[in-house]
């Protein structure tokens, strides 16, 4: 079982850009306050559900000190010199920790510049077998009924999926069960 240290790997998007998707570290405060910082207004309030200025320390800390196990929190990066850029991010939270019915909420960013070049689907990808291997039995989702994005991410996905609405906003929940097809 990898741990958030050794999670690392190299992708590479639709349009051939070479990119690493990791665990958050405890030092990339800065990187993803300088993403956030390159958010449009409507990708802020589709992620957020209203407009915000900036990344609290606390939500910040949130990211940065996953545990790996109940919360995950992984980013997409580009080099840089010799530091890196991050072009996304996706985390899941631990809703029910506890077996059998283990979920999770998770929730993806992604800077203007690199959405369609398929940085959600990879991040979709990690994040549904990291929350597989450590007996996550559901994701769940809020997304704005015009994000067609993301809803997209989550049905290109092919995970059993069962929707809700109220208002504009639908709640997704997924299926990680490998029998439930």
């Amino acid at each position: 079982m990898l741990d958030a240290q050794d999670y690392a790997f190299k992708e590479s998007l639709k349009d051939g850009t070479e990119v690493t998707v990791r665990a958050a570290h405890a030092d990339d405060g800065p990187r993803i306050r300088q993403a956030f910082m390159h958010l449009d207004r409507d990708t802020i309030h589709s992620r957020f559900f209203g407009l915000k200025k900036a990344v609290s320390d606390t939500e910040l800390s949130r990211i940065t000190d996953m545990d790996f196990d109940h919360d995950v929190s992984l980013l997409v990066t580009i080099p840089s010199g010799d530091d890196e850029i991050v072009i996304g991010g996706a985390s899941y939270f631990a809703v029910a920790a506890e077996p059998p019915e283990r979920s999770a909420e998770v929730a993806f960013t992604v800077v203007q510049d690199y959405q369609g070049l398929g940085v959600a689907s990879l991040l979709m990808k990690r994040i549904v077998s990291i929350a597989r291997e450590r007996g996550f039995t559901r994701l769940e989702a809020d997304v704005l009924a015009h994000n067609r994005g993301m809803m997209g991410v989550f049905r290109a996905s092919s995970l059993p999926m069962t929707q809700t609405s109220e208002d504009n906003v639908i709640h997704l929940k997924m299926s990680l069960r490998t029998d439930a097809a």
